[in-house]
């Protein structure tokens, strides 16, 4: 299953994308200022609502398209995906790290930073991609 080295490796595949510490010094990686994914550990509040089915492991908070993507996916795949509602109305999942394999994982990011980037820095991407 995937690791914080795998975070790292796959952000650092993708241009113009920098890791900065997020408001809580935890890692968080962005493209031209405009995050995509950070490391979400579950606060307080969180394990509350969560109760019984919080998970104890390593966790990434990614942004997704829109929130018809983000009930796709927490629909799809539930061991994987959760949210918390913090997140409510908010496009963005949280993912069970130590779950997901790096494949899936490589796929989310992608689609997280094509959403974050700039439409013509995507382009370029998308273009060289092929």
């Amino acid at each position: 299953m995937a690791s914080w080295d795998d975070v790292r490796r796959i952000a650092a595949s993708l241009p113009e994308t920098s890791e900065y510490p997020s408001y809580d010094g935890l890692p968080a990686w962005r493209v031209r200022n405009k995050l995509f994914v950070w490391e979400r550990p579950l606060r307080k509040p969180d394990l509350a609502a969560l109760g019984d089915a919080a998970p104890d492991g390593p966790i990434l908070g990614a942004r997704v398209p829109d929130l018809g993507a983000k009930e796709a996916l927490l629909a799809d795949d539930p061991d994987v995906y959760f949210t918390i509602p913090h997140l409510d109305g908010y496009p963005a999942v949280l993912v069970r790290l130590d779950r997901i394999d790096t494949a899936e994982l490589t796929e989310l990011m992608v689609e997280a930073w094509y959403d974050r980037a700039p439409k013509r820095l995507a382009a370029a991407y998308r273009a060289q991609s092929r």
